[in-house]
């Protein structure tokens, strides 16, 4: 049996992989720099940009799974995007020669797509618009030398789209949230499809993976079906039995909200949750899928409206 380390094994989809795993008697361990709650003894403290303790603690590993990512849209340094992302790629690679492991999973991000006009598989452009982006799609040129270098390596890159969960503090709980406390405006027409990624799926899929064959792999991952932003906001006013704010703030004017907010952050030093990018990101079509996953036999475990629900009745209804 495989034995699996998971780099940046305490975050959201390192904590759920940890628990999939461990419900499947699959021998793994926790690298990252904060302690694992779920499941301290199986912990190692690891930071991918010091790559002599990569060296200790990925010794009689089979299998590595790099979760570890610079993330948020407003990290300060943007060096640390460079650091953490593409850094501690080359250092994973460096380490793996050496310890002779000889298979990789990356966690990418449809980010490197940049913002996209039409849905978009594995073989879209890449336009990354932001550091992250820019970060993810040079760590994807490290791991390729990596697995170029040897026949008998395998490589297996994943680019989910927004993943939401229970523990999750991202924008889809931000959302949530908004509508639970009732400050939810919609911005746009709210027409806009979004693809999105539920927690216990992905996971599923990190698992499926591990498993291929000799080979190197590229997979968007994205649960259908696309909702608009209407028809996602209408599940969760369902599901919270509340009644739906059917008041739409026009576009431009949101942009504006935005832009002023920057420059209130600017000015303050404090970091808001509207911004420019990100009412430009939400208002956004931003479809994906993936022509890759068809090739196989994976289905995801949950559906995307069911995980919503599920979602929803973990974070603010129970």
């Amino acid at each position: 049996m495989k034995k699996i380390a998971i780099l940046g094994g305490s975050g959201f989809i390192g904590s759920h992989l940890s628990q999939y795993l461990n419900k499947m008697n699959i021998d793994f361990i926790i690298l990252d720099k904060i302690q694992s709650i779920q499941f301290p003894k199986k912990w190692q403290f690891a930071d991918v940009t010091r790559p002599l303790e990569l060296h200790k603690t990925l010794s009689a590993v089979d299998v590595i799974i790099n979760l570890a990512a610079e993330h948020q849209d407003n990290i300060e340094p943007k060096s640390l995007y460079y650091d953490v992302n593409v850094q501690g790629a080359k250092n994973i690679c460096a380490v793996a020669e050496y310890l002779n492991i000889k298979y990789i999973i990356f966690t990418s991000s449809v980010a490197i797509y940049g913002f996209i006009e039409h849905e978009t598989a594995e073989d879209g452009a890449y336009q990354p618009f932001n550091n992250y982006g820019k970060s993810k799609l040079a760590a994807e040129q490290v791991y390729d030398k990596w697995v170029a270098k040897n026949a008998n390596r395998t490589l297996v890159i994943i680019r989910p789209t927004v993943v939401f969960g229970k523990n999750n503090r991202g924008n889809v709980y931000n959302l949530f949230k908004q509508i639970v406390f009732g400050k939810f405006f919609m911005i746009g027409t709210g027409n806009n499809k979004k693809s999105m990624a539920y927690i216990d799926n992905i996971t599923a899929f990190l698992h499926y993976v591990t498993m291929l064959p000799i080979n190197r792999y590229v997979f968007n991952y994205v649960d259908k079906p696309d909702f608009t932003m209407n028809e996602l906001t209408q599940i969760i006013y369902y599901t919270l039995n509340k009644k739906r704010n059917n008041f739409h703030i026009p576009y431009i004017i949101g942009l504006f909200i935005g832009y002023c907010f920057d420059l209130l952050t600017k000015i303050t030093g404090k970091k808001y949750p509207i911004s420019y990018i990100r009412i430009k990101k939400f208002c956004a079509c931003t479809q994906f899928k993936s022509n890759n996953i068809k090739q196989y036999n994976f289905k995801a475990p949950v559906s995307l409206k069911e995980g919503i629900i599920k979602t929803i009745h973990s974070e603010f209804i129970k």
